[in-house]
């Protein structure tokens, strides 16, 4: 199931950097000829979806590899990784290139021709054709997952966990809406003479690749930094480990994604009296495979046998607590 995933996430890709590699010399070569902020403005947009792309290529074959002895966990966060990468790349190649142009657009006061705004605008709508063309795929792949977790698009966007796709996704949609925002700068430049209105089309595609590079970013440091799974998906472990008759007291619960099908649980429990190390022993390997069984993304398993003090049960208190509104804000949101 997780190659088929890499597999149709890879040619999303493909697809978004193929169409990206066209758009940028179509944008770059117009921009050139037209000297409109914009359009140049939109070509580096493109380049840097490019060379992101190739990030998010890499981080697909790199995270695959298998664990060794040096990374026992395996490769999984290669995939945060590269598309942090690919989020510098937006911010930098992208926002402050934008950026720029849109400044000096403000100084600039050379007249352009009629077919410099045709050329612009027809290459503004060639772009526009394959950007969409690009988000439909990633859309679409994006329904598939939600139609397999059950989940409508919405939600489906909030709880995707595939770094690749989300930044595939978000540079496509962004593209969209850069292109749109060059065509109305360009527009409104030739309907009324007044340049200034690329230039804050290009400031406002600066904005727009800022914040976008920001939030993939933040997603991405929080995955890297060691990001706990859902608090529901927290609470039914709990509860599950609180159902099995040797357990007393579960007094901790960490949790932390390791990639995307791996995640780590440890968890603190403090058994039932009575019980002899033979059992305790078959008791614990029956625990493990249970928790392997219903959640399949937990490959990797560690129960801890504690003494559990006042303290600790207090603690315990808390943590469930703390995980029943966690799970029911969630739910509610």
């Amino acid at each position: 199931m997780a190659k088929a995933k890499d597999q149709e996430t890879r040619g999303t890709v493909f697809i978004a950097l193929t169409a990206n590699l066209v758009i940028a010399a179509a944008k770059a070569v117009g921009g050139l000829v037209t000297g409109s902020p914009a359009l140049l403005s939109e070509g580096a947009h493109s380049v840097a979806d490019s060379v992101n792309e190739v990030f998010l290529l890499a981080s697909l074959k790199r995270s695959a590899r298998k664990p060794d002895a040096q990374h026992p966990f395996g490769y999984g966060k290669e995939r945060f990784f590269w598309s942090l990468l690919a989020a510098v790349g937006i911010f930098v190649m992208g926002g402050c290139f934008s950026f720029y142009q849109g400044i000096i657009a403000f100084h600039e006061h050379e007249p352009e021709s009629t077919r410099s705004f045709l050329v612009a605008i027809a290459v503004l709508v060639l772009a526009l054709l394959a950007e969409g063309a690009s988000l439909v795929r990633a859309l679409r792949q994006v329904r598939g997952a939600a139609r397999e977790s059950g989940r409508d698009v919405r939600a489906e966007l909030r709880a995707a966990q595939d770094p690749t796709l989300r930044t595939v996704l978000a540079e496509d949609s962004t593209a969209v809406l850069g292109v749109l925002l060059a065509l109305a700068g360009i527009g409104l430049h030739w309907a009324t003479g007044n340049r200034s209105y690329e230039a804050y089309a290009s400031l406002g595609i600066a904005v727009l690749l800022m914040y976008v590079a920001y939030r993939l970013g933040k997603d991405c440091r929080d995955s890297l930094i060691g990001e706990a799974t859902d608090p529901a998906v927290r609470q039914k472990v709990y509860e599950l480990l609180m159902r099995q008759p040797e357990i007393d007291t579960v007094t901790s619960l960490l949790t932390m994604r390791l990639g995307l099908d791996s995640t780590l649980l440890a968890a603190r429990v403090d058994l039932s009296e009575g019980i002899d190390s033979e059992t305790l022993e078959e008791a614990l390997v029956r625990i493990k495979q249970t928790i392997a069984d219903e959640y399949p993304e937990f490959d990797q398993i560690f129960l801890d046998i504690v003494d559990a003090s006042p303290r600790d049960r207090q603690h315990a208190r808390r943590m469930r607590h703390a995980l029943r509104q966690a799970a029911d804000g969630e739910a509610s949101a």
